[in-house]
């Protein structure tokens, strides 16, 4: 198996190269020339196996150049009890006979990101080794608020790296800001950006593309990649937790082969992309519903075929989905036309006008496996509230806008199949506007702060503020710098003293 550029520009690479790099020289994202099958004596076997078992099989089809020795290094080094406070890693709750949340977010910092960010590390060390190089890695990363805090956790004091992360300014919760500019390692750097996440990411993108920049950092023998999920490195471990969820529907009795629905809360679309992978090899997903929050740039999309990012931005209480520039949607513009042509005149369109409109084909495929819905902020609160009042179980924000949208496809589609909701992040990430949804506002009145709101939130429901976030407020703060989204580049160059 070899990796080829979205934009078909660039010849095919293997798996370590593509993960090294992360991103293509065309401009393009890379994605694999084929996608490899499970048959149905692969759901019977692995149905008994464990997450870390499931993992390695998954991704030995995926990275050939990669011995199975070199992928178990990689999997069990990330899915551990010192990094996991889940034996399952990515448990599979019932709430509801038929509906199922995805628990993605037992990791160190309470994000689903976690699930990939714990291993990519390992992958790219390995990559870098395997492509002989020897130059210092270093690791660029615009963040909307959960990749960050991920990334810094996963490659902290990893030897030959550095990690250099944006997030924008007032783009995030104050438990996420505080996650990041306490993060230790003597490896790390982190900016807030005076701009919005597509401002971090677009000046991101721009860096990889400055020669003046590549120049600089070769001349002191450095390179930089992405923990993005443009990195395929990124993507890879998200397919894995969509397999084992069917898995463990199969292990608790569902017959093999009969649908499930599953349902995404999506921002970038690289979480709902590995879910579509997934459906590509094997897994009978019946549709993949894309959940947005008022930022509904891809809800537009996929009823429309017109991507527009013209338009108003909103600083919602679901910040990981506040994004109007949803970069993984190119693989899937691959994936369904398999013309990097159209998709690279597609891009172009919409870095010159801030908008595409695809092809009737296009869209009818797309069509055909999508729903897409958004959320408002006051759907999201009473979301919240009505989840915890009738099933007694707490969402944050995020996973409120997918269970909401799945209520709405369910009603629109009059469809009893079961579902997967996942979900992205712990409620306690998010603790004002969770419990502004669930308490009464004299219960939290007196709280002096975010922090103080967490305590009463845990109290009031019951439940146990996570080990990743309990003791952030004591935390020294070792990372102060801002910069405007046109000095990103010397800030790098600053924080590595070049």
């Amino acid at each position: 198996m070899k990796y080829q550029s979205t934009r078909g520009k660039c010849p095919a690479v293997t798996a370590a190269q593509a993960i090294q790099v992360g991103i293509a020289p065309d401009g393009g994202l890379f994605v694999p020339d084929a996608v490899p099958k499970l048959d149905a004596s692969s759901f019977d076997v692995m149905q008994a196996w464990t997450y870390q078992e499931r993992a390695c099989y998954i991704l030995q089809m995926y990275l050939p150049d990669f011995t199975a020795e070199d992928i178990k290094s990689c999997v069990y080094g990330a899915y551990n009890q010192n990094s996991f406070d889940s034996p399952e890693v990515a448990p599979l709750r019932e709430i509801i006979p038929g509906l199922n949340i995805l628990e993605l977010w037992h990791g160190p910092t309470c994000a689903f990101k976690d699930m990939a960010l714990q291993m990519l590390p390992h992958l790219l060390t390995l990559s870098v080794s395997k492509n002989g190089e020897h130059d210092e890695i270093v690791i660029l990363v615009a963040t909307s608020g959960d990749t960050g805090k991920a990334a810094l956790e996963g490659f902290k004091d990893v030897k030959g790296t550095r990690i250099i992360v944006f997030f924008p300014r007032d783009g995030v919760s104050e438990v996420q800001k505080r996650q990041m500019i306490t993060q230790e390692g003597n490896n790390v750097s982190v900016a807030a950006v005076k701009g919005n996440f597509d401002d971090a990411q677009n000046g991101v993108k721009n860096i990889f593309a400055s020669e003046r920049v590549v120049k600089t950092l070769a001349d002191s023998h450095m390179k930089m990649s992405s923990a993005n999920s443009i990195n395929w490195g990124r993507l890879l471990p998200q397919i894995v937790y969509y397999v084992s969820s069917y898995l463990d529907i199969l292990a608790a009795g569902k017959k093999a082969g009969e649908p499930v629905n599953v349902v995404v809360p999506t921002g970038n679309f690289g979480n709902i992309l590995a879910a579509y992978y997934a459906r590509q090899m094997g897994v009978p997903i019946k549709k993949l519903i894309c959940a947005s929050n008022s930022n509904n740039v891809l809800t537009d999309f996929l009823r429309t075929g017109i991507y527009n990012r013209n338009r108003h931005f909103y600083k919602t209480m679901s910040p990981s989905m506040d994004i109007l520039i949803s970069s993984n949607l190119e693989r899937l513009l691959h994936e369904i036309t398999d013309d990097a042509e159209k998709v690279s005149a597609w891009l172009e369109d919409l870095r010159e006008t801030g908008q595409y409109q695809v092809d009737d084909k296009t869209l009818g495929e797309i069509q055909k496996l999508f729903w897409a819905d958004y959320c408002s902020e006051e759907e999201t609160t009473q979301t919240i509230k009505m989840v915890w009042q009738e099933h007694h179980y707490l969402l944050d924000p995020h996973t409120a806008v997918a269970w909401n949208v799945y209520e709405k496809y369910a009603k629109a589609e009059n469809d009893p199949t079961e579902a997967i909701i996942a979900s992205t992040a712990s409620p306690f990430k998010f603790g004002s506007s969770v419990a502004q949804a669930v308490l009464q506002p004299e219960r939290f009145a007196q709280a002096r702060d975010e922090f103080e709101i967490l305590d009463i939130l845990a109290r009031e429901t019951g439940l146990t503020v996570p080990g990743g976030i309990k003791d952030l407020k004591q935390r020294e703060i070792r990372h102060d710098t801002i910069c405007d989204r046109d000095a990103m580049d010397k800030a790098v160059l600053g924080f590595l003293e070049l």
